[in-house]
């Protein structure tokens, strides 16, 4: 198999191209000068009295001939070697620069996400490459930063479940343990955890899809909370917490996927009554503001101190780990709630005063 022949680089091309402009330069200048110049200054000659074919005439000529020369010659020169040492400066910067990107692409396509190029400074449309290659590896490098961190934190998630089945099963083989109400409950427990953490992942992964993958239509607020608090209220009955709902009046319609949004709604309500204490309240208000709509759940639970606060959105994250893995959640509800919210354009806040003060969580859709 013969090797394909290595091609020159674009520096020397470019070289190349502005020899190939210099040559054609000097040969047009050339000939201009030895054909258009030497009749024209005959004929100025012959109008200034000048007899023709003269001892006058001949002198003339030849004065014309060297001043046109040496001029000419001499502009042309340091044209030319004005022009390649730009060119040659010019070409290396170049060069240099695409190098470098290439380079740091390889570097990339073998893991390395952390590579950064410098800005070349040769114009906004090189520096714009370097910015847009930068942001490229960033990006990956979040991506596989994430990547690791969520098999991690699947791995971490499914080993406790999977542990307890396994131990289970094998006092059951061995006849430690018998197959009671007890040992059925907590088997169904743990099966019911995995199910339920699968579905978790699952709308994880649905919620940080492309808008794309949603059905927008114009949905009214108030029917929106009415069937998240209508949803939820058996469950808020069931454990004690009141939950109350206060919409504004004059609310604009939004525009967007009425289930994706009350899979919202739902999660924030989960997560308050999560944390509510029977005897608690969990409230819902609305608001409108420079077009957009506010929709705020708040509750007076065990609410969230502040080193906790810029994590809670963060997949897998727990406030109290043991607590959250009691109640069944898998840590990632409120990364669902922002992601979608996102998708549709908007965003989510939490705010709390401290532990014990309850919490509150706000989000701004636009109208």
């Amino acid at each position: 198999m013969t090797s394909r022949p290595r091609q020159s680089g674009i520096g020397a091309r470019l070289l190349l191209a502005q020899a190939v402009v210099l040559i054609t330069g000097v040969a047009t200048t050339v000939v201009i000068a030895a054909i258009v110049g030497p009749p024209l200054f005959r004929e100025h000659l012959h109008r200034a009295g000048v007899p023709s074919n003269s001892m006058e005439e001949m002198h003339a000529e030849e004065a014309y001939t060297y001043a046109t020369v040496l001029s000419v010659g001499g502009a042309l020169a340091v044209s030319a070697l004005t022009a390649i040492a730009l060119m040659w400066y010019l070409s290396r910067r170049l060069q240099r620069s695409v190098t470098d990107v290439a380079s740091a692409a390889r570097a990339v396509a073998d893991g390395r996400y952390d590579i950064r190029v410098a800005p070349p400074q040769l114009g906004d449309d090189f520096d714009a490459l370097a910015g847009a290659f930068n942001q490229m590896a960033t990006r990956l490098q979040t991506v596989d930063t994430t990547r690791r961190q969520l098999f991690g934190d699947l791995a971490h998630e499914i080993r406790t479940p999977v542990a307890v089945l396994d131990a289970y099963m094998e006092a059951l083989e061995d006849g430690v343990r018998s197959l009671s109400s007890d040992t059925t409950a907590m088997l169904r427990d743990q099966t019911r955890r995995l199910v339920r953490f699968s579905e978790d992942l699952s709308a994880l992964t649905q919620a940080e899809e492309s808008p794309a993958s949603m059905a927008f239509s114009w949905i009214g607020v108030d029917t929106l909370i009415d069937t998240a608090t209508t949803t939820a209220h058996d469950r808020y009955r069931s454990k004690g917490v009141e939950l109350v709902a206060a919409t504004a009046a004059g609310l604009p319609r939004l525009w967007g996927d009425p289930q994706r949004l009350a899979q919202v709604l739902g999660n924030l309500l989960d997560n308050a009554l999560r944390h509510t204490a029977s005897g608690g309240r969990v409230e819902v208000r609305t608001a409108t503001y420079d077009g957009s709509v506010t929709i705020t759940v708040s509750d007076n639970g065990e609410g969230i101190a502040a080193k906790d606060l810029p994590h809670v959105f963060e997949r897998f994250y727990r406030v109290d780990a043991a607590r959250d893995r009691e109640h069944g959640g898998a840590g990632i509800g409120l990364a669902i709630a922002k992601a979608l919210v996102q998708a549709h354009g908007g965003s989510i806040a939490a705010t709390s005063r401290g532990a014990g003060q309850g919490s509150e969580f706000t989000l701004t859709l636009p109208g």
